[in-house]
Parts: structure tokens; C-alpha cells; sequence
């Protein structure tokens, strides 16, 4: 069989045809030499595909397994799974529009050194596809756009990048039969014909030592058992910060119409997270530290801020019992559509088709329809730069909140809660941990003295812990640094009941044991029993299942250890019972060996 692994999408930004078939499905589609094409799509969750499996046969009777990754994404939300694709690639295609300058530096900064990393010197064939005729256009004038039309990829620039992984470097103008078969579809046939025939040779020197002794054959050793699979919990990050906005928990800032005579609540965390404007409404650095013009004028057109309340400028924050701070809306048409607005930030703002049916559906007219997405989309405008939305189209607009939350991540701006951990001081905010955590929701919405209070203690967790678990719930993402510190942030988060969490470190201590030799695995100080200790005690049943069959799997290092003797009687009896390689192998092995010495042979097998 040959497996191949494309990633990269080959549709520039201002295509509006999202029917257009892509490379590999063409040449599927095309080739002469391929028959009996399946396809699946596999997903991260509903409505969300992360990639296409091709099944078919190639030269007659050749399984052929291709899998399709158009978005980048999934080296973010799903290293494990990329890893194992790239693992198990024989040829690897990396597809980009030279039109779409935007991506491709995305791909070169951000993705290139992760596939690298990923590969780790494997000699795998690799195919940079440049598809696309260049375009010379006018640029485009739309105010949420960052690609111009002139910036297009050069060929230069795609045969460094080649060169970089030791790629070959191919343009393809446009995906026609020419293009498609004969120019892409021979390099790629030439790979794997190259690919068969190295597996071919592997074969048979396999075959050919296994022929060597004829007399009697060794007892085959059968492959362990294979150990329970972790499936990754799909993430809920813009369900929960959208419904803080539903519960209008910890709200500090209200909005009003000029007649007073109604309020939405809002949190100024969130506001601020999406948009400059707000940033400057309510007295907060730019990181950039500057603000465009007419991003001030709008802001002191459309929002007038009520001098009773002003915006805090302490570093401790507000105290929980302060009142949200009155924020009243000169526009009366925006302000009548304030909630649909605010419903969309606190969704992620990438549903941008739900947000125009929801305003037009208000207010049946065109004029005034045009007039409030003009205001949102100056909202949503980054100073200084070209806004990142493009078109304004739901498919191409990214989730801002774990990018622009972490800007205050660990910084005291607008944060109303400091915890105080091992001597030192962590300046968060309640909106996001009462969104993101239900223990923290019940501490600070309950009647405990956390409740009231601005400094709150946090025991049983070290500060490093503490603030990886912070990290996890502003950016929805977390990097440990070792299996000891992932273990100690999985107990973290049993102790909060962050569910999720606790799924993604159990999946890192298993990939990172998964990936030790075995050498290092015998003189490794990592005690395996302590892990599976721990995991048991906080109710981490998966890892716990997980770690026993790993010990029965290699039970023939992990009987030699002192910690082995820790095992209750109960662990001792599923290893004996799991464990690889069995007894009734070690029995047959032994009776071989015998039957070898006294023949007076030398076994080259032995």
C-alpha cells in the first residue's frame, strides 16, 4: 500500500467558486491509473472536517490511502492526530495558492518547522504545489481585507521554501488535464513507484533472512495487545464565553440607549479582546499602542461613557461589589441592535452571514441594515493594519479570542481578582473563569468569602501549575513542558473539574511514553507506578487502564525495576495476565534454543 498525506489549501482568498475541486481530488479523479475511489471525511467535531480519506487502487491491485488536510488548523487543535498522519506518510504534498500571500507566510513561519519537527530526519519524499495563475488586480478596497491582490507568491520564494525541506518545488497554473497528469500526477507516480519499490525490497530481505534457517522454525512472537485509545474532547470555548453573556455573570460595564430606558450588560474583558475601539473606550493599552482615526471618531460618535463611572485604573481592578459602569449609545439604530452585536463577539465573531440575516430581520431596511455592519466592521478594525476578516465571509474569519484573551493573560489590566499562590501575586478575571471553570463560578457566584473578596489563596498547586491552568482557560490551549509537569496540571484540573483539560494532558503523558525507546524507558527515573498512583487517585480512569496495559507491554523492563514490587496484587494479576512477551512465548523460545544447542547449529535468527 502507499499513504499519502496532502495538506494546505490550493483556493486563494478571493475565490468566490468554494466548489472548485481540489488537486488531489482531481487527479484522483483524472488519473488512468487509479480505480475504485472511496472518500470519508473525518472531523473534530460535527460541522467541522479536519480531513478527507481517499481509498483506492493504484497500478491494478496497489491499496492506495490518501488524506486530504485543506486547513492548517489541525497542527493547533490536534497535534497528536497530525503527528500520527505524518508518521505513517510515505509521500507528503504541501498545496498552497499563489495568490494568497497571507497563507503562504503563514505556512513558511508557522507550519514548516512543525512538519519538520514532525518528520525528525525521516527520508520522506515531499511535493510543494504552487497552483494558481498570478494575479496583477487592483487591491481590494473592502476595510476588513489584509491580502492585497498585487502581493502574490514568487517562484523564488516557493523553491526556497523546496529547498528548506528538501522538497521538489512544482507549479501548476492551473488544474487541468495537462497540469494534473502529466506534470503533477508523474512526479507523484514516480514517488510511489519508488515507495513499492523500496517496501518491496525491505520484503524480501525480511523473506530471505527468515528462509536462512530451514530446519526448524523460532516461534513467531505475536504483537502485544493493543492498549485502550484516548479520544480528545472537542473544545467548547465559544460556547462558554457565550454564555457568560446569556448568564450576564460578572458584568462591569452596561449599555444604555439616550433615553436610559433599558441596559445589556456586557464584560469589558471580552469587548476589549476583539477590538481596539473598546480598548480605547474604556482606557486600555493598545498593544500596538496606537488607534486610527477613525476608529477615535467613531468611538466618540457612538459611545459616550457617563462621568459618575470611571473606568478603573488600579492595577487590583474594581472590587466585585462595584457596579457596571454605564456606557450610553448615541446611535439609536446600533443601539437597538446592540444584542444581536454583542451575541456575535461573544460567539467567537466568525459568524458573520448570522449576524447580517439577524440585523436584516430587524430592521427591513437595506439602508439602515448597511449603516450597522459598516459601524461593526469598523469595530472589529486592527489600527495601523488592513482588518483581518476578510469579505467578511464566516469561512475564512478565525476565532480572535485565543489569540487576543491572552494579551490578558497574567496581567493586572481590568483584573478584578488577584490570587495569591506560594508568595506571589496573579492578577485574573472573574468573567473568564466563571465562564471557563464551574468551580470557579460557584466560588465567586456563591455564598463563600471568595465571593467578596479581591485576594483569594489558592492551596495543593504549585504557582508554575496554576498559571499553565489560567493559560488553559484564557487561550484554550496548553503546552507542558514534561510528563511530571502535565500530571501535575491533570490533578489541577480534576481539582477545578475541568474536564478537557485533564483529557489533553492524559493524551500528552501517553504520547510522550509512547515515543520513548526502550532503552531510555529501563533507565528512566520516571516512576511509572507513581504515575498510575496519581492517575487512580484523581479519578483519571482512562490513564490509569492505559498505564497498566504499558506496563504489561513492557513487562520485561518494568519487572526488573523496584518500583514493580508497589503493584497491589490486583495491578500484579492484569500485568501477569496482559503482559508481552507471554510466558507460553518465553516457554517455546526456551525449547527452540534447546533444540538448536543440540544440533550443534548456528541459528543466524538467534
Amino acid at each position: 500500500s502507499v499513504n499519502i498525506v496532502a495538506f494546505g489549501n490550493e483556493r486563494d482568498g478571493f475565490s468566490e467558486d468554494n466548489q472548485q475541486p481540489s488537486l488531489i481530488c482531481s487527479y484522483l479523479g483524472r488519473s488512468a491509473l487509479i480505480s475504485q475511489i472511496d472518500s470519508s471525511l473525518s472531523a473534530s467535531h460535527v460541522g467541522n472536517p479536519v480531513f478527507t480519506e481517499y481509498q483506492a487502487c493504484v497500478f491494478g491491485n496497489v491499496r492506495l490511502v490518501v488524506h486530504d488536510c485543506p486547513a492548517w488548523d489541525i497542527f493547533d487543535s490536534d497535534w497528536y492526530t497530525s503527528c500520527r498522519l505524518l508518521g505513517g506518510a510515505d509521500i507528503i504534498v504541501i498545496k498552497y495558492s499563489v495568490n494568497d500571500k497571507t497563507s503562504f507566510q503563514e505556512l513558511k513561519d508557522s507550519y514548516v518547522p512543525m512538519v519538520k519537527k514532525a518528520l525528525n530526519h525521516c527520508s520522506v519524499p515531499v511535493i510543494i504545489s504552487a497552483i494558481g495563475a498570478r494575479k496583477n488586480g487592483v487591491p481590494c478596497t473592502c476595510p476588513l481585507c489584509t491580502s492585497d491582490r498585487r502581493s502574490c507568491v514568487t517562484t523564488s520564494e516557493g523553491v526556497q521554501l523546496a529547498k528548506e525541506l528538501g522538497a521538489t518545488y512544482l507549479e501548476l497554473h492551473t488544474l487541468n488535464d495537462f497540469y494534473i497528469q502529466k506534470y503533477f500526477g508523474g512526479v507523484l507516480e514516480y514517488f510511489m513507484i519508488q515507495t513499492l519499490n523500496q517496501k518491496s525490497s525491505e520484503k524480501m530481505k525480511k523473506r530471505k533472512k527468515m528462509q536462512k534457517c530451514h530446519r526448524v522454525q523460532p516461534p513467531q512472537l505475536e504483537q502485544p495487545e493493543k492498549m485502550p485509545i484516548l479520544k480528545g474532547e472537542a473544545s467548547h470555548y465559544n460556547a462558554d464565553l457565550h454564555n457568560l453573556l446569556c448568564c450576564c455573570q460578572c458584568a462591569d460595564v452596561a449599555f444604555y440607549p439616550e433615553d436610559l430606558s433599558t441596559a445589556v450588560e456586557a464584560h469589558k474583558i471580552i469587548l476589549c479582546s476583539v477590538s481596539h475601539l473598546f480598548m480605547l473606550l474604556f482606557g486600555v493599552r493598545s498593544p500596538s499602542g496606537a488607534h486610527d482615526a477613525p476608529v477615535v471618531q467613531l468611538a466618540r460618535s457612538l459611545f459616550a461613557v457617563e462621568a459618575a463611572d470611571p473606568f478603573p485604573s488600579s492595577p487590583r481592578g474594581v472590587p466585585p461589589c462595584a457596579p457596571p459602569a454605564r456606557v450610553v449609545v448615541k446611535d439609536s439604530v446600533f443601539c437597538s441592535c446592540l444584542p444581536d452585536i454583542l451575541h456575535f463577539i461573544y460567539s467567537g465573531a466568525f459568524q458573520w452571514e448570522r449576524l447580517e440575516e439577524d440585523i436584516k430581520k430587524k430592521l427591513k431596511d437595506p439602508d439602515k441594515t448597511e449603516h450597522v455592519l459598516e459601524k461593526v466592521k469598523c469595530i472589529l478594525k486592527t489600527p495601523g493594519k488592513l482588518n483581518t476578516v476578510k469579505d467578511c465571509k464566516s469561512h475564512q474569519i478565525k476565532r480572535l479570542y485565543n489569540t487576543s484573551l491572552r494579551l490578558f493573560f497574567n496581567t493586572p489590566v481590568l483584573a478584578d481578582v488577584i490570587f495569591k499562590i506560594q508568595g506571589a501575586a496573579v492578577a485574573a478575571h472573574r468573567a473568564v473563569l466563571v465562564a471557563r471553570c464551574e468551580v470557579m463560578a460557584a466560588v465567586f457566584n456563591g455564598n463563600y468569602l471568595e465571593a467578596n473578596c479581591i485576594l483569594v489563596p489558592v492551596y495543593g498547586v504549585s504557582k508554575d501549575t496554576f498559571l499553565s491552568f489560567l493559560e488553559y482557560l484564557y487561550t484554550d490551549s496548553c503546552c507542558p513542558a514534561s510528563i511530571l509537569q502535565a500530571m501535575s496540571l491533570l490533578i489541577c484540573a480534576e481539582m477545578y473539574q475541568v474536564m478537557r483539560l485533564q483529557h489533553i494532558c492524559e493524551l500528552y503523558i501517553i504520547t510522550q511514553l509512547q515515543s520513548m525507546p526502550s532503552r531510555e524507558l529501563a533507565s528512566t527515573s520516571l516512576s511509572i507506578v507513581s504515575l498510575l498512583r496519581k492517575a487512580k487517585f484523581h479519578n483519571s480512569d482512562c490513564l490509569s487502564t492505559w498505564l497498566l496495559h504499558f506496563i504489561a507491554t513492557n513487562y520485561l523492563i518494568f519487572s526488573q525495576k523496584p518500583e514493580f514490587q508497589e503493584l497491589s496484587v490486583e495491578e500484579r494479576n492484569f500485568v501477569e495476565m496482559h503482559r508481552w512477551p507471554s510466558n507460553l512465548y518465553l516457554k517455546q523460545l526456551a525449547d527452540y534454543r534447546n533444540y538448536i544447542h543440540s544440533q550443534k547449529c548456528h541459528c543466524t535468527v538467534m
